[in-house]
């Protein structure tokens, strides 16, 4: 026997082999159909009988193996099933030959035949014959299973009829030798009966035994066919110790195989073959017990149960468990002596390879398997080879090892496409290959790979891998190359070497050249589907996060009328259940929002591992939730690079929760869906952000300068656009803004702030000052379109002198005391150039950086309109202002003069140009003062007395500001801006052309600004009936002059009574007053004048008169007796008029 049967197990030994084959052509759908229907009546009882006779179907096997039925009977074609196609009478003869050609194959071991015509059905003149039935199609063959049990039944009336004709001790007769193939020509011609050399030499008896032990061996097949186990197990030990006895080795080992098939069959009525349910065992042969032997807690240690009376005989007879093991040890050496045996015994160690896999004894089981390797048969064929290493691979997957199948699958699968085969077979090999994967602890799943650490030898795995990318490119698939090359680049990275990395991706490249890489599933055909191949590790991806938007673009919330919106969510204050979910979602919501139409960045960090530049292409975002426009990237990492960032970009169309779940890239050709769960070891802050309704995007330009210096507010806002300007203090400078309406949605609100960042310098006036009703009167702006508003800048520090410039003033020796009156307009100083020189660690001059005081400011834009408006969202735009101050004047004294008239008086200003330039400064209407750099000069400005609006007084009113402090200031303040508002101090720069205001606010001391102010009490003197504040009054000499005291009560309390005397003197201008003027100026009655109660703004007068004796410039000095009502009020409230009467000659 040639053909071994790797199929084979121990419980086979009890089956008929029956051979189904077609005759002429029929197809392989038709035949296959039938014979699966056939197949299927494997078991059946005898009838009569508790019996049961088991049929094994081929439609495969060698007329050459029958020839070995007398060595093992259930190798022997006992039974043929023929299928053919007939549609006509005429082709009946001729179908028929064919059949009986087909039985000649089989003759010499057929118990019996059939032949299923399919075609024909009553057209046939010949009589009905048993072996032939006729049906008109393959669809219409209800009976082929009920004529199969008819069939397999006359097979069992011939296997009864030999059984006992063989079994029958005809003691008479001559017991024929049974031998195996190879034998029979050693026994040609041997005459063991009369031969004088076989008498002399005792072989009589020993051929004797010989013939019947074997054919005890023959008998006990024969019950087991039979269905008689326990017949079949004596005839095998009786037949063991006749063979023994003769070292008949070869059926020796039969005998023994067939007890321990015996045996197997009584411990294992479920079989070893691996077949679905157990095999049924009628009447009481084998009882119910036997049917559970297997089942936990059944038998005792040995297997066996002993328990039931019925199974002592046999169980006498029947080997343990540990037994059958040794016994197939025993026969398998047996044959081994036999060269022609090999088949055999091969057979017979994957008949104990599964009786041990199913006693879970698989280093015993090994054992077998390695003697089935090293078994010589005959030159094999590449498919006998393939089938053997397959089987192999099989039994030891049966096993539990593993690996050790795999090496004999993929030793299967290389055999499919060795050398001398001409065609490989690229397929079977593929198909091969795949198989072994799970034994080297491989899968084609990638995700498989990001569990923990890698399972099994890599150098394996990737030798594997290739195999299979080779394979996948000699079956002509190149999708399947690309795939299993991208999984051996993906999986096995970290265990290529730097070459091998460059060998890998170069063929990755020349591959996807032809046939790109993609994330879809490769349905092989059968069956199996190879998961896509993410490049995760191309580049390697460690965090990532989303970004908010810029400042400029980030939406806010208005706030509610309650401030706050109340979360109706749940009515309870804490919850654990709810405070988990929270939890959870906070983890990977994100607390700022996108906008619908704006573009929006998530951060990545990646790095290349590969030694060598990864260029990356078509890198972009995987979102969900809401419609998302992607805008692809490319890069390019250099070799072994460290974290790098890169930001992904895209668009999203709608609004609602947006779900960033990964990204996608295109590496060598390959196309990757990376979802962020399956990337092993990476942070991310949150992948879920919330898109809120398109808002319009608002550029804004100025016509400053952007500025070098950035803004940093306290509050922690970003500034978007910085501008700067450098003024000059008291300079005004027109900032024009322009409005660009750069998105799709229209601007329909705007709202324009300002802050003031710096706080040490004191600011007098409006820094910042705009007007938006024209800008707003063409709201809604639309898309695309411009408003442009100014915003005056006004820069009004104090202008007080420092203290290191007054002290260089006194270095000077200027004395504003020393200086005459005579001249009240302008005085010449020397210019500050002619001075000593400030040493430079004292300051330098005032108009040098050190001067220069800066202010810092943060326009804020809040806008609105379209659907994100009507939501309630808004965007704030940022504009910081950097303002430079450089010093214009100083001024570096403030005094006053009283003037010829009590309600004005002179306001003497030192004003000093700190400057580079010529400067001029005038102040209303009068001449300018010419200023050189660095010179100071004073200005006299004659200003009418200010009547201050009133502020509380009393202790009740001054309750609503924090402190009396807070109220002097608020007082001080108020008077500071109405007296420079009545100044209006400026200056020019003429070199420039820049002009300014120069402004007295905070300049001015309590005791200035008291001489500023009108007194409470107004006194007016007149001259016959005409105000002498300004000029002489003249009169002539022996005229009576009429003087007229006026009194008006400003404050608000009631005063009086006054008395007033009237004393003349006259100056003569060396100093010298001459109050002695009796003999010159006469009253016309009484010199003393008297006034009386005068209420709150009411007025009172007194009237009297003079007489001029002579011509002169006579003065008449007013004054008041101490007495008690004008002791209780100050001096200043006194204040009277200088008279200056100018008495001419009578008039002829």
């Amino acid at each position: 026997m040639s053909v071994p049967d790797y199929m084979q197990c121990a419980e086979d030994h009890q089956t008929l082999l029956v051979v189904v084959q077609p005759v002429g052509i029929v197809s392989e759908e038709n035949f296959f159909r039938i014979y699966k229907r056939i197949s299927s009546v494997s078991q059946i009882s005898v009838r009569d009988s508790q019996r049961a006779l088991y049929i094994r179907y081929r439609h495969h096997y060698p007329p050459e193996n029958s020839e070995w039925g007398d060595f093992q009977t259930h190798r022997k074609a006992v039974g043929l099933i023929t299928l053919t196609d007939c549609f006509s009478a005429k082709d009946w003869p001729q179908t028929l030959e064919k059949f009986h050609a087909q039985k000649e194959i089989y003759g010499s071991t057929l118990y019996d035949s059939r032949l299923f015509v399919f075609g024909l059905q009553g057209e046939i003149a010949e009589p009905p014959r048993t072996d032939v039935a006729f049906y008109p199609s393959y669809e219409d063959c209800a009976t082929v299973e009920k004529r199969v049990e008819d069939f397999v039944e006359s097979l069992f009336i011939v296997l009864e009829s030999k059984r006992l004709d063989r079994a029958t001790d005809k003691s008479g007769d001559k017991i024929p030798l049974l031998c195996v193939p190879f034998e029979k020509k050693d026994f040609v011609g041997l005459d063991t009966d009369s031969s004088p050399v076989s008498v002399l030499l005792g072989l009589k008896r020993h051929y004797k035994k010989r013939c019947q032990g074997r054919m005890r061996k023959h008998v006990g097949d024969l019950c087991l066919q039979a269905g008689m186990l326990q017949d079949a197990l004596v005839h095998y030990h009786m037949s063991a110790e006749l063979l023994r006895s003769v070292n008949d080795f070869l059926w020796l080992g039969a005998a023994l195989e067939g007890l321990c098939s015996a045996s197997v069959i009584y411990h294992y009525p479920g079989g070893t073959g691996g077949k679905a349910g157990a095999r049924r065992f009628p009447g009481s042969t084998l009882p119910a017990e036997a049917a559970n032997r297997h089942r936990p807690g059944a038998l005792t240690t040995n297997g066996i149960n002993a328990d039931t009376s019925m199974e002592i005989g046999r169980a006498k007879n029947c080997l343990s468990p540990e037994d059958i093991i040794e016994k197939y040890k025993e026969a398998i050496s047996y044959y081994s002596k036999y060269k022609n045996a090999g088949v055999i015994e091969l057979e017979a160690c994957v008949k104990a390879v599964r009786v041990l896999a199913i006693q879970k004894r698989s280093m015993e089981a090994s054992e077998f398997l390695q003697n089935a390797v090293y078994i010589n048969l005959r030159q094999l064929s590449e498919e006998e080879k393939i089938q053997r290493y397959s089987i192999l691979s099989e039994l030891y997957e049966l096993i539990g090892f593993h690996r050790k199948s795999a090496f004999f699958k993929r030793v299967a699968a290389m055999q499919c496409v060795a050398p001398s085969i001409s065609e490989p077979g690229w397929r079977a090999c593929y198909k091969l290959l795949l198989e072994t994967l799970p034994g080297y602890s491989l899968s084609l799943d990638p995700q498989d790979f990001n569990k923990g650490t890698h399972r099994g030898w890599a150098a394996v795995q990737m030798r594997l891998l290739h195999e299979l990318v080779y394979a996948s490119r000699r079956m002509g698939n190149p999708a399947l190359s690309v795939r299993h090359l991208s999984f051996l680049l993906q999986t096995m990275l970290d265990f290529l070497s730097d070459q091998e990395k460059k060998d890998v991706t170069q063929s990755l490249e020349n591959y996807t050249s032809k046939c790109p890489g993609t994330m879809e599933l490769l349905t092989l055909p059968d069956g199996l589907t190879l998961p896509p191949v993410p490049f995760t590790k191309l580049p390697i991806v460690r965090r990532v996060k989303l970004l908010n938007l810029p400042a400029s673009l980030r939406p806010q919330k208005m706030k509610s009328l309650l401030g706050q919106s109340v979360s109706a969510k749940s009515p309870f204050i804490y919850s654990p259940i709810i405070a988990h979910s929270r939890g959870e979602e906070r983890s990977k919501k994100i607390d700022f929002q996108w906008v619908q139409g704006d573009v929006c960045e998530v951060q990545l960090m990646v790095y290349n591992p590969m030694p060598f530049e990864l260029r990356v292409e078509n890198m972009g975002l995987l979102t969900s939730g809401v419609e998302f426009e992607p805008l692809p990237a490319a890069l390019s990492l250099p070799a072994e690079s460290g974290l790098y960032p890169v930001t992904l970009v895209g668009v999203p169309q709608t609004t609602g929760t947006i779900t960033v779940n990964g990204y996608h890239t295109t590496v060598f050709g390959v196309f990757s869906d990376c979802l962020l769960d399956s990337l092993p070891g990476i942070k991310t802050s949150g992948s879920t952000v919330e898109v809120i309704p398109a808002l319009p995007r608002l550029q804004i330009s100025t016509s400053l300068p952007r500025s070098a210096h950035s803004l940093q507010p306290s509050s922690g806002d970003e500034i978007s656009t910085n501008v700067s300007v450098q003024l000059y203090n008291g300079e005004t400078q027109q900032l024009v803004v322009r409005l660009e309406n750069i998105g799709m949605e229209p601007l329909e609100k705007l709202e324009v702030t300002s802050k003031i960042l710096t706080t040490k310098e004191k600011l007098y006036g409006d820094f910042l000052s705009w007007k938006l009703e024209d800008v707003l009167a063409q709201f809604p702006l639309q898309p695309g379109k411009v408003a442009t508003f100014t915003i005056c800048i006004k820069v009004k520090l104090d202008f007080s002198c420092q203290e290191n410039l007054l002290q260089d003033l006194s270095d000077d020796g200027i004395s504003v005391s020393g200086f005459p009156l005579c001249s009240p307009f302008r005085q010449v100083v020397r210019p500050r150039g002619e001075s000593k020189p400030v040493n430079a660690a004292e300051g330098g001059r005032p108009g040098e950086p050190g001067h220069v005081k800066t202010l810092e400011a943060v326009l804020n834009f809040k806008y609105s309109g379209g659907p994100g408006h009507i939501e309630g969202y808004y965007r704030n735009l940022a504009l910081g202002l950097h303002v430079e101050v450089e010093p214009s004047v100083f001024f570096t004294r403030v005094s006053t003069l009283p003037a010829t008239s009590t309600r004005q008086c002179h306001l003497l200003l030192d004003v000093f140009n700190s400057t580079e330039h010529e400067l001029s400064v005038r102040a209303r209407s009068d001449e300018e003062l010419i200023l050189h750099a660095g010179e100071c000069q004073r200005m006299a400005i004659q200003v009418d007395k200010f009547n201050f609006e009133s502020f509380p007084e009393s202790p009740a009113d001054k309750g609503q500001f924090a402190n009396s402090k807070q109220l002097e200031e608020e007082r001080q303040e108020a008077r500071g801006l109405e007296i420079n508002s009545k100044l209006d101090i400026r200056w020019t720069i003429p070199s420039l052309k820049r002009t300014g205001e120069a402004s007295v606010e905070g300049l001015l001391s309590q005791l200035a600004v008291e001489h500023l102010q009108l007194a409470p009490l107004l006194w007016d003197v007149l001259v016959d009936g005409q105000p002498c504040d300004h000029q002489a009054a003249a009169c002539r000499v022996g005229d009576p002059v009429r003087l007229e005291v006026r009194l008006t009560n400003r404050s608000p309390r009631s005063v009086g009574p006054f008395a007033l005397s009237v004393v003349p003197f006259q100056d003569h201008q060396n100093g010298v007053h001459n109050y002695d003027l009796r003999h010159a100026v006469s009253f016309v009655g009484s010199g003393t004048f008297y006034l009386d109660k005068v209420q709150p703004s009411g007025q009172a007068a007194c009237l009297g008169a003079l007489l001029f004796l002579y011509t002169g410039d006579f003065f008449l000095h007013i004054r008041f007796h101490e007495d008690g009502p004008s002791k209780e009020l100050p001096p200043s409230w006194f204040c009277l008029p200088s008279v200056h009467v100018r008495a001419l000659e009578a008039q002829a």
